[in-house]
């Protein structure tokens, strides 16, 4: 893999947050759903995605700026010496980038086995088998075969209580998928060596999760929040109705006197967070008015309460 930061089109001081608004920009465009019939796009978006995960991860990202691995996660092996005892990569071998160590004036007659062997310790250590002796047992792990991505679309009430999902893989095998807490739209999943097969193994599985919309359910944060109808009589004299949660009703109670726009709270009715413990509902309550109801009109009509009233006083009008 290229240099994963000239792969997303970041600098190397890119934050956190501009690495993963340049991946969605480039995942967006590259989604193998949006170009069935461009393995190029698919092969650009398995870069893609390799160089995101490996620079939101913070320890890689480090090592790699380091040079302690390279793009693919690989370690890079010091002095530049490849498997043939050649030069470093660039200087007509097929050798290893150089770590630039410094042994404080060590000359050509200088013992360097010792620190060879802290380093390898004379077995396969990071991709290198061998100790230091004639530079020759150091080789490079074959490359992986490439991942592949999948979209999953959720239900809305099943992400929020992460029922698992089963999920079709290419090879056609079914297996069943855990949702983690702060499962969201973009999540996505990895599943180790469910991609295609390679020289050094196969490569993984990307899944993309994408929650559903419900058509009375919406999600704010780890909130659920409901608009729940509730009668006349329901708001002036009170009572207990039944409301959907995203899993089962409950039973809510509604106070004497509700005005349309009061929200009630129901404790961990809502989606798992990540940290543990779950959001809560939020059920405005809206008044049902029918229309054309002869009784009621009249009634309003002769209510003394209704006369000289004004709710919006407060708003000077």
């Amino acid at each position: 893999m290229a240099d994963p930061y000239a792969t997303l089109g970041v600098a190397r001081g890119a934050s956190e947050a501009d690495i993963k608004k340049a991946y969605r920009k480039l995942a967006k465009e590259l989604h193998p759903d949006r170009n069935k019939n461009n393995p190029k796009a698919a092969a650009r978006f398995s870069e893609v995605t390799a160089a995101y995960d490996l620079l939101t991860d913070k320890d890689k990202r480090a090592r790699f700026d380091r040079g302690e691995i390279d793009a693919d996660g690989n370690p890079t092996a010091p002095f530049g010496f490849g498997t043939g005892g050649a030069g470093p990569r660039g200087a007509g071998g097929g050798g290893f980038r150089s770590q630039g160590f410094d042994f404080g004036g060590a000359g050509g007659d200088a013992d360097m086995s010792d620190i060879f062997e802290g380093l390898f310790g004379g077995q396969q250590r990071g991709g290198f088998t061998g100790g230091f002796g004639g530079f020759g047992g150091g080789r490079r792990s074959s490359a992986k075969g490439a991942n592949i991505a999948y979209k999953l679309q959720v239900p809305f009430t099943e992400a929020a209580t992460l029922e698992p999902q089963r999920v079709t893989l290419a090879d056609g095998k079914s297996i069943e998928l855990k949702l983690p807490a702060g499962v969201e739209t973009g999540t996505q999943m990895r599943l180790a060596g469910r991609g295609e097969e390679g020289p050094g193994g196969p490569g993984d599985a990307i899944v993309t999760i994408e929650v559903q919309p419900h058509r009375f359910f919406t999600r704010d944060g780890d909130d659920v929040r409901l608009d729940l109808p509730i009668t006349l009589a329901e708001a002036v004299l009170g009572d207990q109705v039944r409301a959907p949660t995203v899993e089962r009703p409950v039973i809510l109670t509604i106070p004497k006197g509700t005005t349309s726009g009061k929200v009630l709270r129901l404790k961990g009715k809502g989606f798992h967070k990540k940290g543990g413990g779950r959001g809560d509902q939020l059920v405005t309550l809206l008044v049902d008015i029918p229309a054309g109801d002869a009784e009621l009109e009249a009634f309003v009509d002769k209510w003394s309460g209704a006369a000289g009233r004004n709710p919006r006083a407060a708003m000077g009008v």
